[in-house]
């Protein structure tokens, strides 16, 4: 009875055993994933490992539960040997994981119950949730489930569709300034707001005058094919005598006269 017993023990181990390592396998899989393989990476991938994951630690369950394995929790562990030397054989055995079997971890791995710390913390909490009435309670989780709804709502919408002010802003927000294109339209129209480029003086009757910054022409209507050259002397018109002829320009007529400057031919 008590070997097969044993037997029974050994086999469950060994299941235990080859469950958790296959645990172990994808968790190391998934970190690598994540440290390696950040960028390429996505969303269903990530659900695809959690998924493998909860299935395997639900299998463990599943054989913990099973009416065949032996009960774990009447098993006591108890150490035979603790040294602080580095045991080579454990080291193997843990995959370089546990070196040493001291005083100093073995609390630690062959621990049944949660540390200290963490079983006050648990107490506490307990005790609080203890004193919260079923109404209380009851309200709270409204309150959350209806928090959580808002935040998934606004995670799962459109920023534009969270705030339309802003997007019926963006997309009435002309691409031009109407004042700048009226001075334009006008301008090219109309001429309004174009300098006007003349001379000073009054222009006389029977000339037509075209003023630059360093450049006048000046055409006599009664002299027909006579013009003042542009490399000769011109006089500009003085002021108060409008359609009078200076006697510098009369000269210059006299003296090119049968004879055209080039430039104006």
């Amino acid at each position: 009875m008590q070997q097969r017993e044993e037997k029974q023990l050994e086999a469950a181990v060994d299941s235990l055993v080859s469950r958790v390592s296959l645990v172990k396998n994808a968790l190391q899989s998934f970190i690598n994933k994540l440290e390696n393989e950040y960028e390429r990476l996505t969303w269903p991938s990530v659900l695809d490992n959690f998924a493998l994951l909860s299935g395997q630690l639900n299998n463990i369950n599943k054989l913990l539960k099973n009416e065949k394995t032996p009960s774990f929790r009447s098993q006591v562990i108890i150490p035979l040997l603790l040294s602080p030397d580095r045991d080579e054989d454990l080291a193997k055995l843990t995959e370089q994981r546990v070196p040493v079997f001291s005083h100093e971890i073995v609390p630690d791995y062959l621990r049944t119950k949660p540390d200290p710390d963490v079983e006050e913390q648990e107490k506490q909490l307990s005790a609080e949730a203890a004193r919260i009435g079923p109404e209380v309670a009851q309200k709270q989780i409204q309150v959350l489930n209806k928090l959580c709804s808002s935040l998934l709502e606004k995670l799962n919408n459109p920023r534009e569709d969270r705030d339309p002010d802003s997007a019926g802003a963006r997309q009435n927000k002309p691409s031009f300034n109407s004042a700048d294109t009226s001075l334009l339209v006008t301008a090219v129209a109309f001429g309004k707001g174009l300098s006007k480029c003349r001379p000073p003086g009054p222009v006389a009757p029977g000339h037509s005058v075209l003023s630059g910054p360093t450049l006048q022409q000046v055409t006599i209507g009664s002299g027909a094919g006579q013009q003042a050259g542009m490399g000769g002397p011109v006089a500009q018109q003085q002021q108060g005598q409008p359609g009078k002829m200076p006697s510098s320009i009369k000269t210059n007529i006299k003296s090119a006269s049968g004879s055209m400057h080039p430039y104006n031919r």
